[in-house]
């Protein structure tokens, strides 16, 4: 397999420090005075402009560069981080993912006009004044007295030019705090056929000559303090050097060798031993030091906790493993049917293999749903401020785990969700206030895992649903007769019909009914179900009932007639045999199940199955929500692991199949599509309620 291109490692990279940075914003509005959130998002943009910088993203790195600098104040605690502050802060960050994702779509002149803003808000308390200009601390004249500084010895980590960070910057930006005397530390350098050339092999030993404290230089490090040793230690009240400083030395135009071969011959003559010793701890009186051996084995654990893989590979290693499956059972089958112990033993390990093996590659294939809820912060500040309604987000269950492909189709459902609940479920201000109410707000994302399934909530504090207004909808555009007597749960499923939309006016947010009609459409491709309920005056909650995974399902085989079907197990709540009673009421199509009756359909008359049917036929009870069908079958044969495949275009108007399997003797098996039974189901109880009226 060819390597992934180093640019595309850069995007995905930059992509998870994106989630981080934005993550870190939306927090720092809520929680301004939080220096862990302040650190995270320099982190995030210090590791994106270098990374930048090191992929030939110069445009990058310099706004970037600009970004970070600007919010050096925020860092510095001179001020405070303001909504109007962290919605350009936002805003740069969108520009910085054009700028890697698509720099044909961007523009210089929406970074100048972001940079100018972020500007404003960062030096409204001061004179305009040029955001990349920082003053260099001027140098001590030679023979000057003054407060000694530090002695500080550097080691870093060998992999850090590979992380994008570049010593030499850091030793600038040392220098900056004051005069510098810097030597580079040389015996750790391995012969050239030895060398690596992306790793760092030099050390430094560095006289910092400035009144400045120990958390001064701890800002210039702060970066990269997992990735280096750096042992401190005052130094003696001794005049200060006058060589030149390293920022000096690292200039376009270098300064002449006759000037620099002083304190070149100067260093030559100290014993590298003797250098070092003097900037090693000794154990007596140890220095502080920013290094310790839990750090170490920290990093050491980092590194062997993930690996990064390609989403294709894990689709293919998943596609292997659901041949393996259909394989196993064609095995198991053969072994069944003759009298061989020795094979029937294989046939037992190697389903015992391959079922471990489903489940590790399914494990692998899972995301924590947190992943995909972080997104939300973002949309719902945007919503709230756009729409002037003060909104709390509130996540719960980021832990709860799906498959890859679920998190990938569950993000537009959630985002047409969020938006309703906020345009159409949570009152402004002032209707709040007078319902005594809370000004603000709020949004509850929740996600559990429950049985074989996964239910993910989103619920609103809002007015819930207004029943009367979605009946009158509903009369209007003729889906219902004036006077049909229905349950409140069965006027909400209209908001889920095509082009039913209750707002008044089309605006960017709603008004055209295309939201809720995406997301049953989507939810049900998924194998899903949608459930409403609403309390009047206290707000709405929609869950969605989602199966862990789309490759491999546990499913009911079946046979009607000579064709053998399969149900996901998920859906099926009981098994009962149709009784003879059941069968003399031909014409009413409904079981008693424990008093309550239920409408069932015959598979045999929708499949237009040929010869007789069974003798003793029975009943499948399928659910989907409050709904309960029962689907009549000649026989019940078991349970099945059921790899999925998806069917061809020519077979996409055949709606109540969802897709096929490979049974174990090499034919194919087609899985029925709950919802679209439950729905036929509904329609033929309708249709006979209109027939007995008239």
């Amino acid at each position: 397999m060819s390597a992934m291109d180093p640019t595309e490692v850069f995007r995905q990279e930059a992509s998870e420090l994106f989630e981080v940075l934005e993550g870190a914003l939306l927090d720092l509005g809520q929680r301004p005075d939080d220096r862990e959130l302040v650190d995270s998002a320099f982190r995030a943009l210090h590791t994106i402009k270098g990374s930048g910088a090191m992929f030939g993203f110069d445009k990058v790195a310099s706004f970037t560069h600009e970004f970070e600098t600007a919010f050096d104040r925020v860092r510095k605690g001179e001020i405070k981080p303001t909504q109007e502050l962290i919605s350009v802060a936002l805003a740069a960050k969108d520009y910085i993912r054009a700028l890697i994702e698509d720099p044909q779509s961007t523009d210089d002149i929406i970074g100048e006009a972001i940079l100018d803003d972020l500007k404003r808000f960062v030096f409204s308390d001061q004179p305009a004044a040029p955001v990349a200009g920082i003053a260099e601390a001027p140098p001590l004249a030679p023979g000057e007295s003054k407060q000694a500084g530090w002695h500080l010895y550097l080691e870093f980590e060998s992999h850090i030019l590979r992380n994008g960070s570049n010593p030499l910057d850091l030793l600038e930006d040392l220098c900056k705090l004051g005069p510098c005397f810097v030597v580079p530390v040389t015996d750790g350098i391995p012969f050239l056929d030895e060398m690596e050339p992306e790793d760092c092999y030099l050390k430094w030993d560095v006289k910092l000559h400035a009144a400045c404290d120990k958390d001064a230089i701890d800002d210039v490090f702060m970066f990269v303090q997992d990735e280096m040793k750096l042992t401190l230690s005052p130094l003696e009240q001794v005049e200060a050097p006058a060589p030149l400083p390293l920022f000096q030395l690292l200039d376009e135009e270098p300064a002449p060798v006759a000037e620099m071969a002083a304190p070149a011959v100067e260093v030559a003559a100290a014993p590298v031993a003797q250098l070092t010793a003097k900037a090693a701890p000794k154990p007596e009186a140890k220095p502080e030091s920013k290094s310790e051996p839990k750090s170490e084995a920290k990093r050491e654990d980092r590194g062997i906790a993930t690996v990064r893989v390609q989403a294709e590979r894990l689709d293919e290693l998943m596609d292997r493993v659901g041949e393996l499956v259909i394989a196993q059972a064609r095995l198991t089958q053969l072994a069944s049917s003759g009298s061989d112990l020795s094979i029937k033993m294989i046939a037992e390990e190697i389903e015992r293999l391959a079922s471990s093996l489903r489940d590790t590659t399914m494990g692998a294939r899972m995301v924590p749903i947190g992943s995909l809820f972080g997104r939300f912060r973002r949309l719902v500040h945007d919503l709230s401020r756009d729409l002037s309604k003060p909104v709390e987000f509130v996540t719960t269950g980021e832990d709860t785990e799906l498959d890859k492909t679920m998190i990938e189709c569950l993000a537009d459902p959630l985002v047409h969700l969020i938006r309703n609940a906020i345009d159409h479920g949570i009152e402004d201000t002032a209707t709040r206030s007078a319902n005594g109410k809370t000004e603000q707000g709020r949004i509850e994302l929740a996600a559990v895992h429950s049985g074989a399934q996964v239910l993910v909530t989103v619920k609103d504090n809002g007015g819930g649903l207004n029943t009367a207004r979605i009946r009158a909808k509903a009369e209007e555009q003729g889906l219902i007769a004036s006077g049909t007597v229905l349950t409140d749960h069965e006027i909400h499923q209209f908001l889920f019909h095509p082009g039913f939309s209750t707002a008044q006016t089309i605006s960017a947010l709603s008004g055209r009914g295309v939201g809720m009609d995406v997301v049953k459409r989507t939810i049900e491709n998924m194998r899903g179900t949608i459930d409403l309920s609403t309390r009047p005056g206290q707000g709405t909650t929609v869950t969605l009932r989602l199966p862990l995974t789309l490759a491999i399902i546990e499913g009911l085989l079946i046979r009607v007639g000579e064709g053998r079907y399969i149900i996901p197990l998920s859906a099926v709540e009981e098994c009962v045999e149709l009784t003879a009673e059941d069968e003399r009421s031909r014409g009413r199509n409904f079981l008693n199940v424990r008093g309550n009756l239920v409408p069932f359909l015959r598979l045999r008359e929708i499949m237009t199955a040929s010869g007789a049917p069974d003798r003793h036929q029975k009943t499948i009870i399928i659910s989907t929500g409050e709904t309960r069908v029962g689907l009549v079958a000649d026989q019940i044969i078991g349970n099945h692991q059921t790899v999925i495949k998806s069917l061809s275009k020519l077979h996409s108007d055949v709606t109540i199949f969802s897709g096929a399997t490979i049974l174990g003797d090499g034919t194919a098996a087609l899985i029925l599509d709950v919802a679209q039974l439950v729905a036929m189901a509904q329609s033929k109880v309708e249709k006979q309620h209109i027939s007995e009226a008239a």
